[in-house]
């Protein structure tokens, strides 16, 4: 019974008296369908999404055990994701199968938030059966789980409730039994994590990588598609960032072809370092706290849902979205500080929420054979003058910057997708333009350029940058133009509100070092953080949000986790009493010695040449 029960649990399925829940993400088959975790924070799971580009996919399936022969009604979380444009019945269509019967329902084209949609009722025998979602257009069809019961009786929608209902239906207990330590522990491999993770490792801390995705790298990935920008090695320490020559790809360019990001290389990066255990697929779900320091942070498994505790002296955010530091308690700041705040010209008069948005990028095959696209029309205004007839989209495709970027994030990347096919569709369906080109590729993985930003003992700001300010904890330097997007008056005229293509204008820099100060919490004693939320205006985060550059920041903050290590402090400490400890690891930086390849020389961002250039 014991081995039964296990088994059960591994597959996500749990039969309780009630019936059989299977965690879509789970399922042992995926087909076509590609699992999402972006929303969790949101909608509470991960979630398989049909993502066809308007072709359907193939179907996801797995195997689930039926307790006893009889009829079992069928429920399906999911809901129609176009519903915040059109009353319209929704486009990411599909249908159930169980064994060889198709359940009639149509899913995922009804219901404006996420919901328990009634699939059908069906005679099952007892013994293991087929589960399967069949796509129907290819179209972001998206299923979280399925319930079977006996009665009629969905699972709650209350969201609290719902994750009640999970923990109990998956067995998952309320402190996960298992549990790791470590000297330090880094959420988030993005190339801030990665460096984090590596310097600390390579100067003798054993390290936790957590990443909740399969594929390393964040925006850099393969799965978004960002370039590298900044320039490494420069500053009063030019040792820092030489590290990334290791690891980084070769190859400039936006959305571009899967192997132009070298996903592999970041990955034998991080599995060629002895000290550092990585957890992929894992999001950090919880944070237990003793007084102001952090205990241990909760990770679960994606796919599996299996919960780990990962406990350590030292902790460093590097999520993007200071999801640790919130759940922690650090104070943080979200969105534009008002002019008279910090002195900034590039601010606006009045504090707001604005943000810079998420991209989700596309570009169409090379011309080849006649190639037609569904029409896809859910009432956004796309007409002769407002299309963009364009054949790809990269940084500019650009949106949410009016919207919460971690509670409406799902609204926001959705609507990145739906202005691709709206355009596309009328370029080719109303407009005839390029009859021979097919969508190829398409971000379901938005990359976002900023939400919370973790606050430190200083909040580094336009003044020090543009005058270079010097700081006597001064570590890595910015580069890159402090550079703020906005939404492109064309497409306000058209979209206002709902701009989804944006500029900008680089105000060039000198090189700034940023103040250590910068890289750990104010108010969580034993945080750091690395990467686009560390502690910095809204204007400050256009020029250090840069991958490169938090790249360096994060290499700084594994250096100072050694520290803390050796001298048994905490990051703080490392500011008032062993700042020439720091300074002297900074001297070496964290790259392998000898010959590195000279392959970071593009998108540099050239800053303005002055003798005001940094000193120690």
């Amino acid at each position: 019974m014991i081995i039964v029960a296990l088994v059960a649990l591994l597959c996500g399925n749990i039969h309780a008296a009630e019936g059989v829940f299977v965690e879509c993400e789970s399922f042992q088959e995926r087909g076509g369908w590609v699992l999402d975790q972006q929303f969790m924070d949101e909608m509470g799971s991960p979630y398989l999404l049909a993502h066809g580009m308007g072709v359907p996919v193939a179907d996801a399936s797995t195997t689930v055990e039926i307790p006893e022969n009889g009829i079992w009604n069928v429920y399906v979380r999911t809901f129609n994701w176009t519903s915040p444009w059109t009353d319209a019945e929704g486009p990411g269509r599909f249908r159930v199968r169980i064994g060889n019967k198709t359940l009639k329902p149509i899913l995922g084209s009804k219901g404006n938030s996420w919901f328990w949609q009634y699939a059908g009722a069906v005679r099952i025998k007892a013994g293991t059966v087929t589960l399967a979602l069949q796509d129907l257009t290819g179209f972001e069809g998206r299923c979280d789980a399925v319930y079977l019961t006996k009665e009629a009786i969905a699972p709650p929608d209350d969201p609290k409730q719902l994750e009640r209902f999970r923990r109990i239906s998956l067995g998952l207990p309320d402190i996960p039994s298992n549990k790791e330590s470590f000297d330090f522990v880094v959420v988030g491999a993005g190339i801030a994590g990665i460096c984090a993770a590596v310097s600390a490792a390579r100067n003798g801390l054993r390290v936790a990588l957590v990443n909740d995705r399969p594929v390393l790298g964040g925006n850099n990935s393969s799965e978004v598609r960002v370039h590298l920008g900044g320039t490494i090695e420069v500053g009063p320490y030019p040792a820092l960032g030489r590290m990334q020559r290791e690891f980084g790809h070769s190859k400039e360019g936006n959305a571009r072809p899967a192997e132009n990001y070298e996903d592999e290389k970041k990955q034998s990066f991080i599995e060629n370092e002895p000290n550092i255990m990585l957890f992929a697929s894992c999001r950090a779900v919880g944070v237990e706290k003793e007084g102001s320091f952090i205990k241990s942070v909760t990770i679960r498994n994606i796919e599996t849902s299996r919960e780990t505790l990962l406990e350590a002296p030292l902790f460093a955010d590097c999520t993007g979205d200071g999801t640790v530091g919130y759940m922690a308690g650090a104070d943080y700041r979200y969105g534009r500080e008002a002019q008279s705040e910090f002195g900034e010209s590039l601010a606006p008069e009045t504090a707001d929420n604005f943000v810079l948005g998420a991209s989700v990028q596309w570009y169409s095959s090379p011309p080849g054979k006649p190639s037609k696209f569904p029409v896809f029309d859910i009432g956004l205004n796309f007409n002769d003058r407002s299309v963009q007839k364009v054949t790809m989209g990269e940084w500019t495709w650009e949106t949410g910057m009016l919207h919460d970027m971690i509670s409406r994030f799902e609204y926001i990347r959705d609507y990145g997708m739906a202005v691709i096919y709206s355009n596309w569709s009328y370029l080719k369906n109303h407009l005839g333009l390029y009859p021979d080109r097919s969508l190829e590729w398409v971000a379901y993985i938005a990359g976002k350029r900023e939400s919370r930003r973790l606050l430190g003992d200083y909040i580094y700001k336009q003044d020090d940058i543009e005058k270079a300010v010097f700081h006597e904890d001064a570590t890595f330097a910015t580069t890159w133009s402090i550079d703020l997007h906005f939404a492109d008056p064309e497409n306000t005229e058209f979209f206002p509100g709902e701009e989804f293509k944006t500029k900008t204008v680089h105000n060039r820099i000198y090189p700034a070092a940023v103040p250590y100060r910068c890289l750990y919490s104010r108010n969580v004693g034993n945080l750091f953080m690395a990467g686009r939320n560390i502690s910095v205006t809204h204007v400050a985060l256009g020029t250090t949000r840069v991958m490169r550059t938090c790249g360096m920041a994060g290499e700084v903050v594994g250096l100072a986790a050694s520290i803390c290590k050796r001298r048994g402090a905490v990051p703080r400490d490392v500011y008032r009493y062993w700042f020439p400890d720091l300074r002297e690891l900074m001297e070496k930086g964290a790259a392998v010695s000898g010959e590195l390849p000279d392959n970071q020389k593009f998108n540099i961002s050239t800053p303005l040449d002055s003798p005001r250039l940094l000193t120690k």
